[in-house]
């Protein structure tokens, strides 16, 4: 009887743990983006809900980074501490912040505006950082940290054992953007006269922005073989669709 019982508690932990990672933020914000169509800017109608890929050009000053210090259009930042319990320890976080400053996105000669009231994104954390015992904070941690009530040791002097991690949209990355797109004139979005008209994308009442620097979300959707074989029938017409069909190799051949 003890292994069906072992089975069965494995297998509810092993559900337990797809489920979870099913719903994290990064792969759901992935997974919308990945499966999203994706449009040039050039091909965008108003009142569309696509994906578009663009690189980053800020609008105003760029932001700083707290804890790289790097010129940015937007960052990303949790600080986690390690504590024990027993014989086991966790990861709790302290922190976790997100700041969006003003920037556009180009693809081409044309520019999008992102409407920063209802965004879910995932920003790679590509800068990290650690402090503990025998590694003190740096100052520009520690005057993080301070920043946001808290700091690098304990009553009794010790440090904490935490860790720090940063993603940032810098100028000139590429990113992708899901939402609902509207063309608009730049001085009505307060955006440099230059910009001639802009596509502002904003959410929509049923779903909020999508945004990634993840380069699996900026590559072209690649269209199924079904979907190949559709428009290869509506391109012959179909009177004669009747010549075609999915071979196992995806091409197409005369019955």
């Amino acid at each position: 009887m003890e292994t069906p019982i072992i089975i069965a508690i494995f297998a509810i932990v092993a559900i337990i743990i797809f489920f979870a990672s099913f719903y994290t933020n990064k792969a759901v914000v992935k997974r919308k983006l990945k499966k999203a169509e994706r449009k040039h800017l050039s091909e965008f109608r108003d009142g569309e809900t696509a994906r578009v890929v663009g690189t980053i050009e800020c609008s105003n000053t760029p932001l700083t980074a707290p804890l790289s210090g790097r010129k940015c259009a937007h960052y990303y930042i949790i600080v986690e501490q390690e504590r024990s319990s027993g014989k086991s320890s966790s990861w709790h976080t302290l922190i976790e912040e997100e700041v969006m400053g003003d920037f556009v996105i180009r693809d081409g000669e044309n520019r999008a505006f992102i409407n920063g009231n209802n965004v879910k994104s995932y920003i790679v954390q590509d800068r990290k950082f650690r402090s503990g015992f025998l590694n003190d904070a740096t100052q520009n941690l520690e005057r993080y940290l301070n920043k946001k009530g808290y700091e690098s040791e304990n009553m009794l002097g010790f440090n904490k054992t935490l860790r720090y991690k940063e993603g940032v949209l810098e100028e000139g990355e590429e990113v992708a953007v899901y939402g609902k797109g509207s063309w608009k004139s730049a001085e009505s979005l307060k955006l440099p006269e230059a910009y001639g008209r802009v596509l502002e994308i904003s959410s929509t009442p049923e779903e909020p922005i999508y945004l990634s620097d993840d380069p699996d979300t900026t590559q072209e959707t690649v269209k199924k073989p079904q979907q190949q074989i559709e428009k290869a029938k509506t391109s012959f017409g179909e009177a004669d669709s009747r010549y075609f069909q999915k071979s196992g190799n995806d091409r197409y051949y005369k019955k």
